[in-house]
């Protein structure tokens, strides 16, 4: 295993050792060098960095956790209990030890417990030589060298340079001269939805973290931008197969741990469905009368839920890109009447010509007043696509209204809201049309 891993990318190597039963991953990445162990272990999974960190002696660890790059050994903190945190720190040098505390200290959600201290900054008055100087000095625990960072005698975040421009530009001139004060950070307290936001706009592989006080604290990279996008979206589409989201991948979650985060969603949408039972039994005098009606219950009823799962798929996609905002609601519902009022009319449409051609070629009778039943399923899938479609689309704004997510809005939870209502508007249009007829 030590052979084939030589010259292997740290990515490769932490794939191969995942596959090992526990005792010979530990005993295999023992055998790499200091600096291996460092690269690969910020590539395995929590779960698997966990194993690794309770099987390494103190003096392992502390080589470890003191060459970490400051945002991935925050991460690592978030999934270790306080007494091992605790421990761990203590293992750090007082430098490391300081930027550790610093960043745990800031809140879960911001952008600040992402990012890390480990940049090139520089004064205006350097010269590009003094600065290429600067590079090769501290340049080899910097995160990235894409950016050099601009900073005034109060460490105040001034400008951003790309490396070309330094690398282009004349040993004697001055940084002052290349600036041009416009550049873009985030704040420390910026929630990490919003600064997705802001890396998508500005396209920027590396972004400046600054205090209130425009002080640069650290810089945050497109790589641990990604990670955490991909985190979120998986959270999202977990939320809305209508689950709570994992904790760690599928395979590296147990049945018991799978049972529990569905079966409070099921329980909630198995009685939700029992009202739909509830509004059956309130018309069975009206089905026992028109048969023929019951046949067209689950066509309808599942149009009117398929709709609103694609409006809520369409809307909390657009949230999370942060095409939508709370206050765009009304232009939502304007835009989504139109689409549902179309759509139930392509649906009642098929439905009418379906119920027409089976009748006139004998497949199945519908009765005397076979017009009437087809005009009933017509409408009814006129109002309840739409209905579906504004309901669907509706939810997600109420929810974050009140502070939820709106992946919550999930398919399971719009049908079953639309299952309900909707039998009630089928049947209050079958009433209104059928009546005394076949009612």
């Amino acid at each position: 295993m030590e052979n084939n891993m030589l010259n292997q990318h740290p990515a490769d190597i932490a794939e191969q050792l995942t596959e090992l039963d526990v005792k010979n991953r530990n005993i295999a990445f023992y055998s790499l060098s200091n600096d291996d162990k460092v690269e690969v272990f910020s590539y395995f999974e929590p779960d698997i960095q966990y194993e690794i960190v309770k099987s390494l002696t103190d003096e392992d660890l502390a080589e470890v956790l003191n060459n970490l790059d400051p945002d991935d050994r925050t991460e690592l903190f978030e999934n270790f209990p306080d007494q091992l945190i605790k421990h761990s720190i203590n293992l750090l040098t007082p430098e490391e030890r300081a930027i550790a505390l610093n960043l745990i200290g800031y809140n879960e959600d911001s952008i600040a417990r992402l990012m890390t201290p480990n940049y090139i900054q520089v004064k205006e008055h350097y010269t590009v030589k003094q600065v290429l100087t600067h590079i090769k000095k501290y340049g080899k625990k910097a995160e990235t060298l894409t950016y050099i960072f601009i900073v005034d005698g109060k460490n105040r975040l001034i400008d951003d340079l790309k490396i070309g421009e330094i690398l282009l530009a004349d040993e004697d001139t001055k940084v002052e001269d290349l600036i041009d004060h416009n550049f873009v950070s985030i704040k420390t307290t910026t929630p990490l939805e919003e600064a997705l936001e802001v890396f998508d706009k500005y396209d920027r592989s590396a972004m400046p973290i600054v205090t209130e006080n425009d002080v640069l604290v650290g810089i945050v990279t497109f790589d641990d931008i990604l990670d955490r996008m991909k985190m979120r979206d998986t959270e999202d589409i977990q939320k809305f197969g209508g689950m709570e989201e994992l904790d760690v991948s599928y395979t590296k979650t147990p049945i018991t741990e799978l049972i529990k985060k569905r079966a409070g969603w099921l329980v909630i949408l198995f009685i939700g469905e029992m009202f739909t039972a509830s509004a059956m039994s309130y018309y069975d005098q009206e089905i026992e009368k028109a048969v023929v009606l019951a046949l067209f219950v689950p066509l309808i009823i599942s149009s009117g839920g398929n709709s609103g799962s694609q409006a809520a798929s369409l809307i909390i996609r657009a949230m999370a890109l942060g095409e939508l905002k709370l206050k765009d609601w009304w232009y939502v519902m304007k835009k989504e009447f139109a689409s549902g009022l179309i759509l139930g009319a392509i649906l009642g449409f098929v439905g009418f010509i379906r119920i027409l051609i089976w009748q006139k070629l004998g497949i199945y009778s519908y009765g005397e007043y076979w017009l009437y039943v087809a005009l009933t399923v017509a409408l009814s899938l006129i109002v309840i696509v739409l209905w579906g479609t504004l309901s669907g689309s509706l939810v997600p704004f109420i929810l974050r209204k009140i502070g939820f997510d709106p992946a919550t809005a999930s398919s399971p939870f719009v049908a079953t809201l639309v299952d309900v209502s909707g039998l009630i508007i089928y049947f209050t249009i079958a009433a209104i049309l059928l009546s005394g007829k076949l009612l």
